[in-house]
């Protein structure tokens, strides 16, 4: 490739004007003479700018004089760049640890990618494209940027679901055409103590309520009674379990293996040991703080299931609390019904006494009684008493009362024969009249 044109000249003639030239050491050029004086600088070697952007190539003219004469002069030589490198990354891969149930958003890793070359052809891009996820799936979980490289969290991951996810990052350039590398990504999943313990035997019964086991009545001590099965979702120390026993109808009949679950009996049954037993397991982890849970051992000393059974029919013998808290809810409950029934006997005779008292103390209101005086003086030759009959009426908004009231009246004796002969109707035999009424 040539580089350069140049020409020499010397004034002298015959041999010392002829002129040679040559180059300086250890550069990539040469030197071609195409005509008399004329010559071309062409490269002798392929040009790296990354490695040598410029060179400073000296040539020296000697003419072939005795004794020779020499000029020389130096040309700086600019290496142009072309898109020649694709971009690299500083490690060969990437492996990052992310503790689960992080935030979304939060940056897990950053990846880094250099491209030597200048302007355009050296401008590195970073983008995500393929992981062991469905696309739709994989960007869910994460997210590169574009220009710095640094891989965000797109959701909590979770350990129980997602152990470790590979992905495959790629750095790409701005040259024509671009260069591109990829790089892989290995993003562990760490675990955290966020499950607790899971109890798979004993199960519970299909209305709830704890299945039985029986123990043999002769059954020795070391005797395997049962098992306390449990899992946990986590991992390592977070998943390692132990077993303790929590309440206990009677305390040292039974061992509780610590790692193993297993129930074994301590002692022979005793006589003055119930037949029914109960046992109260906790399982707890391994983490930090601990998750823990309870699992409930029914068991019974009997020969055979038939003998287990009118065992199981009797209720167990609640606890020192559960009493207490019974006997506080029956004295509540009597409290409340005294109370009730008080206030319903109140209510009842408000309402008996608001209600007869127009009846009997209506006369007595004025406005409501209506006197009505004898049509005319009592005949008393015809037998009657002394006394006068006063008619009262008293009208409520829901019934209507008659009252008869006699008063002794003293007439001189007169003779009534010219007055008008009064009618008296017959007394109305449905009128009774009560002790106080009566004279």
């Amino acid at each position: 490739m040539v580089v350069a044109l140049f020409k020499t000249r010397d004034r002298d003639s015959r041999e010392n004007g002829e002129v040679t030239c040559n180059l300086s050491r250890d550069v990539p050029f040469k030197i071609h003479s195409s005509s008399k004086n004329y010559y071309k600088l062409v490269t002798d070697g392929t040009l790296d700018r990354e490695q040598t952007p410029e060179y400073n190539v000296t040539i020296t003219a000697t003419d072939r004089g005795k004794p020779p004469l020499s000029t020389s002069t130096t040309i700086t030589l600019h290496i142009a760049d072309v898109n020649d490198n694709a971009p690299v990354f500083q490690q060969a891969s990437y492996e990052v640890h992310v503790a689960e149930n992080n935030p979304p958003g939060a940056s897990i890793a950053q990846v880094s990618a250099r491209d030597p070359d200048l302007g355009p052809n050296g401008h590195v891009s970073y983008s995500l494209v393929a992981g062991d996820l469905e696309p739709r799936a994989l960007a869910s979980y994460v997210s590169v940027s574009a220009q710095s490289g640094v891989v965000f969290a797109q959701r909590a991951f979770d350990h129980e679901q997602l152990r470790a996810l590979e992905l495959t990052l790629q750095a790409r350039d701005h040259g024509s055409p671009a260069l591109r590398a990829n790089v892989s990504l290995r993003v562990l999943v760490g675990d955290r103590n966020d499950n607790a313990p899971r109890v798979l035997y004993p199960a519970l019964g299909p209305d709830g309520s704890a299945l039985f086991d029986t123990v043999p009545r002769a059954a020795q001590p070391g005797y395997l009674v049962t098992k306390v099965v449990a899992v946990d979702a986590d991992a390592g120390h977070n998943a390692w379990l132990s077993y303790h026993v929590l309440q206990a109808s009677e305390p040292g009949l039974f061992s509780l293996g610590l790692r193993t679950g297993e129930v074994r009996t301590a002692r022979a049954l005793g006589e003055r040991d119930a037949a029914r037993q109960r046992l109260l397991v906790a399982v707890r982890d391994g983490g930090q703080p601990p998750l823990s849970a309870t699992a409930t051992l029914l068991l019974v000393f009997a020969d055979s299931l038939q003998e287990a059974l009118p065992d199981l029919g009797d209720a167990p013998a609640p606890s020192d609390a559960q009493a207490e808290l019974q006997l506080y809810l029956v004295v509540a409950l009597a409290l409340i019904s005294v109370l009730f029934l008080v206030a319903v006997i109140l209510a009842v005779a408000l309402h008996v006494r608001r209600s007869s008292r127009p009846a009997a103390w209506g006369c007595f209101q004025p406005g409501l009684c209506v006197k009505a005086g004898p049509v005319g003086p009592p005949n008393y030759s015809e037998g009657t008493l002394p006394y006068s009959y006063n008619l009262y009426g008293a009208d409520s908004q829901q019934t209507r009362f008659n009252f008869l009231t006699m008063t002794p009246e003293m007439v001189p004796g007169q003779d009534l024969s010219n007055e008008a002969s009064l009618v008296q109707a017959p007394p109305n035999t449905d009128w009774r009249f009560s002790q106080a009424q009566r004279p």
